[in-house]
């Protein structure tokens, strides 16, 4: 593909604590910088998110006495895994990767926002009622295709995904430009639910500049 003025490129998460040494380090997380940094030279729409969580938040498993990180509990939206205290406001962990280099970047939709509720997705948050304003935001710039990138494919990358195909967008996601946790399983079944969905799969070998 050759970006267009039609094209986003969505990068999801690449924030400190999930790559090495973070609170919530994706496995090889780091090592979707370099590509994103490639990808986004590409395109003319770059948008980045960013999860912003407060202090106590209701995903955090801290915020659960006598729970453990990775239990799932039921909370008033649905289930809900329980994390390590990760993206904290205003914290370094918080903080955009050292390497991520995209000045160019339109919009940064920070996410987890509300204490009480998760967000994964850079469209809804996981009440999967509350929007972001993302879907608005692309479609008056006239965005008609999402192309995703980022951290983690089985969770913030593979929601938002599927979020973006319901809103009516093509989506694809870069394979070689993210990277999973797989939580029993999960990264196999977002993968599913993702080609499922008509997401497309592709590498960065596939994006071309003009």
């Amino acid at each position: 593909m050759r970006p267009t003025g039609t094209d986003v490129l969505l990068v999801v998460d690449v924030q400190r604590d999930f790559l090495l040494g973070g609170a919530l380090a994706v496995p090889d997380g780091d090592a979707v910088v370099a590509p994103a940094n490639r990808l986004g030279r590409l395109f003319s729409h770059v948008v980045l998110t960013q999860d912003w969580h407060p202090p106590g938040h209701a995903s955090f498993a801290t915020s659960h006495p006598g729970r453990q990180p990775f239990d799932s509990i039921d909370l008033s939206y649905g289930p809900q895994v329980l994390w390590p205290e990760h993206c904290v406001q205003g914290t370094p962990g918080a903080d955009f990767a050292p390497g991520l280099d995209l000045p160019h970047a339109g919009l940064v939709i920070r996410k987890g926002c509300r204490p009480g509720i998760d967000s994964y997705s850079a469209f809804l948050e996981a009440d999967r009622t509350t929007p972001t304003g993302l879907a608005g935001y692309l479609r008056e710039r006239g965005v008609t295709r999402v192309v995703l990138c980022g951290l983690a494919t089985d969770y913030c990358v593979g929601w938002s995904a599927l979020d973006a195909r319901r809103a009516g967008f093509s989506a694809a996601v870069v394979e070689d430009a993210v990277r999973g946790i797989d939580l029993g399983g999960s990264l196999a079944r977002a993968w599913g639910e993702m080609v499922a969905a008509g997401v497309e799969r592709m590498t960065t070998d596939a994006v071309r500049g003009a």
